[in-house]
């Protein structure tokens, strides 16, 4: 039996709309409007990034191919794992037990000899070693208390995130060699070159994401903020901050003013879009897949809504751009949206968000045959043990959407359940178009009637192109491959970050590269095959951007003795003041993230975090890594762990907490937490510094000769 969904355990009874209201009008577009919401992450904690706009694909299905933002984030601090002491049991003074008469008069206590300087040192040991066994103990009970997956759910739910970083758990040597043995992939040897068709890639373009401020299309919420939102701000003349001016949640609610804070998030989405596009534009790449995410919840039962009454005009604004450039645009719903699921509450989801996609696509405005090519890529799905009774639901439940719902829908293959071989007839027979994987292909295939790899496929294309034809929409095919460690059919699941080659298909094919690298893997594919545009971009220099404003970082100032201020004053009659701090030219906002003159880009492989500033790092002197004690806690490092623990909860200054409250956004607040740490460092060395300069200036006491004491001799009798 499948687990069933958790209800919203959100107290609905002060949110419920009154049925006696009239409903709520069409509301006029907020375009120009300022907003009274910060949408940019670096400095609101509310707005996060979509999940499924990081990863590599839809059903990635997980942390996998995702871009690590917090790895690319320079502003993050690293989490720091409080270790609890461990508390000695002892009788308590109150017990029943320390008012009983003792029958037996108490012995005396013999006096203890004062400890020695082995034995205390011994005993500290001891209770480190007890300690951090006491806190390895909590961290693999926590371990084991986390919650596993009900078995009996469908093979569709239950994938082992198969793009994970780490290659999940060690196969046994038998299953590798089974797997290593099976036989050889058969591709073509064709390279569709001189290349005349459009790459593209998924959803975000990691580049502009971390420009300043941050240009993407995935800016997403929690539902808990949606209902923290229905409460005014504490102060609504003003704009929403952080920390000074958040709901006040002691005000009534109302739904409206919930979906007012979830519109502003969609319209910043919306409006980044063009810049993406002439971005894609200038670089070469002339094909994207809109972000499921770039309307949160919009296809949720309890927080939906529509997207015409706020969002017709910013579509419509961005529709123009595409037109103009001339470049395509597609959707893929999440793996979860599936029509051949036997839940009435699946269907009922799915379709909403199929609702929400084709609205999405419908209000761009694009000319008619490229409104016919913005397609929605969609997965069966689980076969729910039965392949047939599945295709049989699907084409019932296909038959209920609207005929716009089935212009844009085409079926595509996967690496869990269904074939080219099992969908092919299904399309053909539904006149749905269907989109060839490659990449889910060399995983999931009939191989009664073809071999792994690309030279057998090649057969299919044929009937494949016809079920495009007969719609007139052009053709798409999607592409990735597997890493190379990758093995058994789990590990192969699992996209490389970037492409080494193109499949073998016509020359003027629009090829969607699904891959974590986004962009990145566009270019690599372009400078390896020298494909058009491959020379209109240069690698970045690490850390540094030329096409954003963000500030410069501040130059540490130097403490002058009262020495060096005398002398100044004696040579040249006054202080010496400190030197300006360089300033640089403002970007135009249309120039902010296009690459600055040079066309800087293009990150190496492996190399995002030079996406953005580098962390400040603050180290001790003797080379001491505060981060890399507290992932690799030793009992030999717990005692220098528990004074940094003690050191981060000490009590600020009121200076520090005049600073915090005069701070504008959450990126001046780490600022002063980081300077904040830098001086404790700094503090804490100059303590260590003194200490040695002590011990080397203060010379140990001699010590005093012993008197000898006059012992008898034959020689000396006579002075008795």
């Amino acid at each position: 039996m499948a687990p069933k969904r958790r209800r919203s355990t959100m107290d609905p009874t002060s949110d419920l709309k009154d049925e006696s209201k009239p409903p709520l009008g069409r509301r006029t577009s907020t375009r120009g409007k300022k907003a009274r919401i910060m949408t940019n992450p670096d400095e609101n904690p509310d707005i996060v990034d979509g999940k499924a706009a990081l990863r590599a694909s839809p059903d990635a299905d997980g942390k996998g191919e995702s871009l690590d933002i917090k790895r690319v984030a320079s502003l993050e601090q690293p989490t720091i794992s409080v270790a609890k002491p461990v508390l000695t049991k002892e009788e308590d003074s109150d017990s029943s037990l320390s008012d009983a008469i003792s029958p037996v008069p108490t012995p005396v206590k013999k006096p203890r000899k004062a400890p020695t300087k082995s034995s205390v040192s011994a005993k500290k040991g001891s209770d480190e070693i007890k300690a951090f066994k006491a806190e390895q103990a909590a961290k693999k009970a926590a371990e084991l208390a986390k919650v596993k997956k009900e078995d009996d759910e469908d093979e569709w739910d239950k994938r082992q995130d198969p793009d994970g970083d780490e290659m999940g758990p060690i196969e046994e040597v038998d299953v590798l060699k089974k797997e290593a043995g099976r036989p050889p992939p058969v591709n073509s040897d064709y390279l569709p070159l001189p290349w005349k068709g459009r790459l593209g890639y998924a959803c975000l373009n990691t580049y502009l994401r971390f420009s300043n401020p941050p240009i993407f299309t995935s800016r997403t919420c929690r539902m808990s903020s949606i209902v923290e939102h229905r409460h005014p701000l504490k102060d609504p003349s003003q704009p929403e901050h952080a920390t000074k001016n958040r709901p006040d949640k002691s005000q009534p609610a109302s739904i409206e003013r919930g979906q007012r804070y979830v519109e502003e998030i969609c319209l910043a989405n919306v409006r980044d879009l063009p810049k993406m596009f002439r971005w894609n534009d200038k670089y070469g790449i002339k094909f994207m897949r809109l972000s499921s995410e770039m309307f949160p919840f919009a296809s949720h039962a309890e927080f939906g809504y529509k997207l015409a009454p706020f969002a017709s005009e910013a579509l419509a604004e961005a529709g123009k751009v595409i037109a103009e450039l001339g470049h395509r645009v597609s959707t893929h719903p999440g793996q979860f949206t599936q029509l051949g699921s036997p839940r009435a509450e699946v269907i009922a989801n799915a379709i909403r968000d199929l609702e929400y996609h084709d609205e999405m696509l419908s209000l761009l405005k694009l000319p008619e045959q490229m409104n016919r090519d913005a397609v929605m890529i969609l997965h069966l799905g689980g076969t729910f043990g039965d392949k047939a009774a599945t295709l049989d639901r699907f084409r019932e439940n296909y038959k209920g959407l609207s005929p716009s719902i089935k212009m844009r829908i085409v079926l595509e293959n996967d690496d869990v359940s269904w074939s080219v071989h099992d969908l092919l007839p299904l399309c053909e027979e539904l006149n749905i178009p269907l989109c060839l994987d490659f990449h889910h292909h060399n995983i999931i295939f009939d191989a009664t009637q073809l071999r792994e790899g690309t030279l057998d496929i090649m057969s299919l294309y044929p009937r494949i192109k016809a079920t495009w034809d007969r719609k007139e929409i052009r053709q798409k095919v999607h592409y990735s491959e597997p890493c190379p460690e990758a093995i058994t059919g789990r590990q192969r699941r699992k996209h490389n970050p970037r492409p080494i080659t193109l499949p073998p298909c016509p020359d003027d094919m629009d090829v969607m590269i699904e891959a974590k690298d986004k962009e990145q893997a566009v270019f690599e594919l372009m400078r390896t095959l020298k494909l058009p545009g491959w020379n209109t971009f240069n690698n970045i220099i690490p850390y540094e951007r030329a096409d954003d404003n963000r500030p410069l970082p501040k130059k540490a100032k130097k403490k002058k003795t009262k020495k060096q201020i005398a002398a100044e004053i004696e040579e040249h009659g006054k202080e010496l003041s400190e030197e300006e701090e360089p300033t640089q030219e403002e970007v135009p906002e249309a120039d902010i993230g296009m690459g600055g003159p040079e066309n800087r880009v293009y990150w190496p492989t492996g190399m995002e975090e030079w996406l953005r500033p580098k962390k400040r790092e603050v180290k001790k002197k003797n080379g001491v890594d505060e981060e890399e004690m507290f992932k690799n806690p030793t009992p030999a490092n717990f005692a220098a762990r528990r004074a940094i623990q003690a050191r981060d909860s000490a009590p600020l200054s009121e200076e520090v907490k005049a600073q915090l409250q005069e701070a504008n956004c959450l990126r001046d607040i780490k600022k002063i937490l980081d300077v904040v740490k830098a001086g404790m460092a700094e503090n804490e060395d100059e303590e260590v510094d003194l200490k040695e300069t002590v011990k080397k200036s203060t010379p140990a006491k001699k010590k005093g000769a012993r008197k000898r004491a006059p012992t008898p001799s034959t020689s000396g009798t006579d002075e008795f």
